[in-house]
């Protein structure tokens, strides 16, 4: 007979953080160094917007930052509840195309202008500012981007040259969890078969819900 197998813990939040920064920080690093964002707010904002990367819209339409359709917006689109039923919001081909919009959405705007004054580590600045302008219309908007900027030590990627360590919880679940980091060309087919697992296991473990992978993106391999 067969030793019973015991179920693998659900990541907590903490560890769903740590995984979303772990893929995420260079791509905002990338994004400060281009555009004068603080990395720490594009991060925060990537984090609460899509629900450390299991919200629909981040899983469905790669779109990490909720922003909708507006008039300029000529790409695939997907319709999701949020301060009105059935909103359009954008469809990205991957995350990274969600960050550079990013970037683009606020540099390109009039009414972010002004934020672009502040320092980006001023990043308390930013959050409040945000908000003035009109990015959302939750009233803690600010104090939620501070909360999780504070909390993650998400200031370290502010800082120019090497980012220091942080204290915060790894996605760790127990000795015996590995994870991968998806190289360019690499396919889910591919790493299945290198690891000598099944796709469908795979995509288990990580909540896929299809088969496209992006380069950067940290996968958790489960026990064969």
């Amino acid at each position: 007979m067969l030793p019973e197998k015991k179920p693998t813990p659900a990541l907590t939040n903490s560890q769903r953080a740590a995984l979303y920064i772990e893929t995420f920080a260079p791509v905002a690093r990338e994004e400060m160094r281009q555009y004068k964002i603080p990395a720490s707010i594009t991060l925060a904002q990537g984090l609460l917007e899509s629900g450390f990367g299991q919200g629909r819209l981040a899983v469905e339409a790669n779109n990490h930052f909720g922003i909708k359709c507006h008039q300029s917006w000529t790409g695939k689109t997907i319709t999701h509840d949020d301060d009105r039923k059935g909103e359009c919001f954008r469809v990205y081909d991957n995350p990274r195309e969600s960050y550079r919009d990013h970037s683009l959405f606020l540099k390109n705007r009039s009414r972010y202008a002004f934020l672009f004054k502040y320092s980006p580590q001023n990043y308390k600045a930013w959050a409040r500012g945000l908000k003035k302008a009109g990015y959302a219309t939750d009233p803690k908007y600010p104090e939620k981007l501070i909360q999780l900027i504070d909390r993650f030590d998400l200031t370290r990627f502010d800082a120019k040259g090497k980012v220091r360590k942080s204290s915060i919880e790894t996605p760790t679940i127990d000795k015996n969890t590995k994870t991968i980091t998806v190289q360019q060309g690499d396919t889910l087919y591919g790493l299945a078969r290198k690891h000598g697992i099944e796709v469908e296991a795979l995509m288990r473990k990580n909540r896929l819900k299809e088969n496209a992978i992006y380069p950067g993106q940290v996968l958790i391999l489960p026990q064969k």
